[in-house]
């Protein structure tokens, strides 16, 4: 079943959900600028399943793969893959495991660290935010060791369940015992919105717009 805050949150746009949190008072909900969407255009929202992960040079292929197919089968239906790796080496999601995650129903993945197989993974559609792309690939050297706990990108904490949201102009935490007064507001935000751009669509100067209806 759906989340029925993800449907209303696929309407906001990331700008109105800064500026909302902003005017809440909250701090530090801004992802870096230089984690960027592979798939121009497209919008990733919705609840995080996080992992965290370590460099391990000493472990072998077999376990690594493992330990990465076993990263698969515990992601969530219905979530963003939220991945802290403490790397910036390797790539953290692939072609195979991009494809694997669609079909069980992940919303699209966010890895603060590389990306392969980048052209395969457009053409299947699944979205992946990340910070580079590179062919090498986690074998023998990276895993995966903890689910479902707190990771940090950039100066942002994130909490297993919190929701994120990224569009073409970049990426947001929304605290999840936040999240609906968040989307309401930023709705209510858009709606003023529309005002304004009728109200200059119509001829009225655009500071008086905004003194009517306070928004710009």
């Amino acid at each position: 079943m759906n989340d029925p805050l993800v449907l209303r949150l696929e309407q906001c746009y990331s700008g109105v959900l800064h500026d909302v949190m902003r005017a809440m008072g909250l701090r530090q909900f801004t992802l870096p600028a230089t984690l960027r969407p592979l798939i121009a255009g497209q919008k990733l929202c919705g609840p995080v399943f996080t992992v965290q992960g370590r460099v391990d040079t000493t472990a072998d292929p077999h376990s690594t793969l493992l330990a990465w197919t076993g990263l698969l089968s515990k992601a969530k239906s219905g979530h963003v893959l939220l991945i802290q790796p403490n790397d910036s080496t390797v790539a953290h999601m692939g072609e195979l495991s991009a494809e694997t995650l669609k079909f069980r129903g992940v919303r699209g993945v966010v890895a603060d660290g590389g990306v392969r197989d980048a052209e395969f993974i457009l053409k299947i559609g699944l979205q992946v935010w990340h910070r580079y792309f590179t062919p090498r690939d986690i074998v023998s050297y990276w895993l995966p060791d903890a689910f479902e706990v707190p990771v940090t990108i950039g100066e942002v904490l994130i909490a297993p369940g919190d929701y994120v949201f990224g569009d073409t102009d970049g990426m947001v935490r929304l605290p999840r015992a936040q999240a609906e007064a968040i989307v309401q507001q930023a709705e209510t935000a858009m709606g003023q919105e529309n005002l304004v751009r009728t109200a200059i669509m119509e001829g009225i100067d655009p500071q008086q717009a905004y003194l009517r209806h306070g928004k710009f």
